[in-house]
């Protein structure tokens, strides 16, 4: 019968996307990754896991290079590795998971972390047949994309079809930034859930039924917005068609600690502000400090994201303490988690999570997958 690991993650060491301990390679390696469901590599910092060729590992002439919303980027060799996830009983083993380590990487990469797992689909797990082997000759981006291309099994992927664990997903999240002055690593509100192979099962983590947004296409975890509400005025129509080359007008990403809107979404988001909220948000995108003492949160709308779900609309509500972060920075300091992203796409990060219990259902509708949406418990 198939594992379900429930393990503890922490946005205290990138201060805002979420990380969890894996163990690499025959010394079982600890390994800090960022959570990430908008990408499907895993990818382990070369200056922190060099591959044990006595012990076990295995290299290949595959490479891979994948480069992030925010700009960062990593170029690496392939290697078979084992990795697990979990403790005790409940521990997930993998023998022969595929994973990168990146001998080349952007400053912003990794920052406090070891590595990154992807969590979407196959097909954006790419990787180049090169012709001699990755890890010895560490060829340059460049290089690895005029390679011959194909695509390689994500470890979700690999963990299901070795019957390990089911292809699922989930996460409790609290905050889209770390939340200062009250223990860093130690504060709860630093802390959340991710369930391997799992969720549902998890009724301690939320409450009621769940909400299934539909997923449109197996890659990323991709999305139909229809419309975005602030408060009760009237709602804002998505445009349905997503920018050239991608599948969806939007995707729900772990990875991402904002609601990432157009510019055009944007503008008209904003127009449904008080004069003196505009200011606030504008002033907070910008990248100014903004205090807590002026946000008076009781007084600002809530947000509601309508997304095709299985059999209807399904509307999905952000409080303003889950656009709006407190002490963030700093004790008294807070910052909107909202910011300007690609024409005709939108990208729903941690604040639409951190309201719900988030499962990443991989196996539902026939594979194609749902995203399920349950009222975490406090």
């Amino acid at each position: 019968m198939p594992k379900t690991a429930r393990i503890p993650i922490t946005n205290f060491y990138m201060e805002g996307d979420y990380t969890a301990s894996i163990l690499v390679g025959p010394q079982q390696q600890p390994m800090n990754v960022i959570l990430d469901t908008g990408s499907s590599a895993l990818a382990l910092d070369g200056k922190k896991y060099t591959p044990n060729l006595a012990g076990g590992d295995q290299t290949t002439d595959l490479a891979q290079t994948d480069a992030y919303g925010d700009n960062s980027s990593w170029t690496g060799a392939v290697i078979k590795t084992r990795i697990s996830v979990g403790q005790g009983n409940s521990a997930v083993a993998l023998n022969d998971a595929n994973a990168s380590v990146a001998y080349q990487a952007s400053p912003n990469m990794f920052n406090g972390s070891d590595g990154i797992l992807g969590l979407a689909y196959a097909p954006l797990d790419d990787a180049f047949s090169m012709p001699q082997n990755t890890w010895a000759h560490k060829f340059s981006e460049t290089q690895v994309r005029a390679g011959k291309h194909g695509d390689i099994q994500p470890y979700l992927t690999q963990l299901a079809g070795e019957g390990i664990t089911s292809d699922i997903i989930s996460f409790l999240t609290h905050r889209s930034f770390i939340h200062a002055g009250n223990g860093g690593l130690n504060d709860p509100l630093n802390q959340g859930w991710m369930v391997v192979g799992g969720g549902e099962e998890c009724t301690d983590l939320y409450t009621g039924g769940f909400a299934n947004v539909k997923v449109v296409s197996d890659d990323w975890y991709s999305t139909t917005l229809k419309a975005v509400v602030v408060g009760t005025s009237d709602p804002i129509s998505a445009r349905m068609q997503g920018p050239k080359g991608a599948p969806s007008n939007s995707i729900v990403d772990s990875g991402t600690n904002s609601l990432c809107m157009s510019r055009q979404m944007l503008d008209a988001f904003l127009s449904k502000f008080t004069a003196e909220q505009q200011a606030l948000l504008t002033k907070s995108i910008s990248g100014k400090s903004v205090s807590n003492a002026d946000l008076n949160l009781a007084a600002w709308p809530a947000l509601t994201f309508i997304l095709e779900g299985d059999t209807g609309d399904v509307s999905l509500k952000v409080a303003p303490s889950d656009y709006w972060q407190v002490d963030t920075e700093e004790v008294g300091a807070a910052a909107v988690a909202i910011s300007e992203g690609d024409p005709g796409f939108t990208i729903l990060g941690l604040p639409l999570m951190n309201g719900y219990f988030t499962v990443f259902d991989g196996e539902a509708a026939g594979g194609l997958g749902l995203i399920r949406f349950a009222s975490k418990k406090a």
